[in-house]
């Protein structure tokens, strides 16, 4: 039986079936787990309450009255400042911790928030050190992980069969680098890709999650180029995205540019294959099409390691214990 069974957790974050659609697997773990569960969307009120032009404060407060929560669970910036969010503290009898997904380019707004949480779990290392630095030492590390019921194999049919895939946004740096994919059969999906000099490889939309795991899913191999700050590669940061284990879950062959806690996830020739410049992503993409055994063994070892330990099931077993276990002390 799980030890958090009927702890009382508010989670405040967006919820949809596409961007933010990460957010309603994270609560599915919270309830896996069995905690007694409050959502709050901080974008989308009920109609009784956009009649009565409650703001989002004011629904935070209905909220905490009706749940009271041992625990709130607020993921990234979501509308209310620090002063805002202490005020709130100072009303209730609960630990609140901030988990802010992103990459170097959150850390002022991760650092102006942290002095008002009791925690904050960053998803790269060097964010987590960089915020760290900035006097929060209650910055703790946690990466982002997957959905095995979602994130699994599936067989693919008609336009989500592909030799090479890659779906996401559009960036002048992906768009470089999957040129060079170009004659081993490549897709793309996303609507960015339309206005790129791979238009003609784009497959479409993914308007759902089930459209993304499909599209990867029909993958012989599957791509992933994390974002860059800039075009020096001493700035491209150490933490992996939220692709790196949802490609590992749904069982393709993953090519990923090399990050820096990649080695925290995965081992390099085993379970990924890693590049760090446009020949090598060819020679990984290549031999990984040509040697069938190979190309499984990768595959199979890593969806292996991503349900041993990269479900949100282990990341939120891992903040529940961390945050309650702090709260036993305070």
């Amino acid at each position: 039986m799980s030890s958090f069974r009927g702890t009382r957790v508010l989670f405040i974050g967006r919820q949809d079936e596409s961007v933010h659609a990460h957010n309603g697997l994270r609560c599915r773990a919270l309830e896996r787990l069995g905690c007694a569960l409050a959502t709050l969307d901080p974008e989308q009120a009920g109609w009784l309450e956009r009649l009565a032009r409650r703001d989002l404060e004011g629904r935070l407060v209905k909220a905490l009255d009706a749940h009271k929560p041992q625990l709130v669970i607020a993921m990234g910036g979501f509308g209310l400042d620090a002063n805002a969010i202490r005020a709130l503290r100072s009303r209730y009898s609960t630990r609140w911790v901030n988990w802010f997904p992103g990459d170097l380019r959150v850390v002022n707004p991760a650092r102006q928030l942290a002095p008002a949480y009791d925690r904050m779990y960053l998803t790269g290392t060097d964010v987590a050190e960089e915020v760290k630095r900035g006097g929060v030492g209650h910055a703790v590390f946690l990466p982002l992980g997957c959905d095995p019921s979602v994130h699994k194999p599936l067989r693919a049919k008609g336009p989500f069969r592909a030799n090479v895939v890659f779906a996401g946004e559009a960036t002048p740096r992906r768009e470089m680098l999957l040129n060079e994919l170009v004659e081993f059969g490549l897709a793309v999906w996303g609507a960015s890709w339309k206005k790129t000099s791979l238009k003609d490889y784009c497959r479409g939309d993914l308007p759902t999650v089930d459209d993304y795991v499909r599209a990867y899913a029909g993958a012989t191999v599957g791509i992933n180029v994390h974002h860059v700050l800039d075009d020096d590669p001493a700035h491209q940061g150490r933490g992996c995205n939220q692709r790196l284990f949802e490609l590992s879950s749904i069982g393709v062959a993953q090519v990923v540019d090399a990050r820096a806690d990649l080695a925290l996830h995965f081992e390099d020739g085993r379970e990924v294959l890693a590049f760090e410049n446009p020949e090598q992503l060819r020679g990984q993409v290549k031999r990984a099409l040509q040697e069938d055994a190979y190309r499984d063994r990768v595959a199979n070892a890593a969806r292996q390691r991503s349900l041993s330990n990269h479900t949100y099931m282990h990341r939120m077993s891992t903040l529940l214990a961390d945050a309650m276990q702090e709260s036993s002390k305070s």
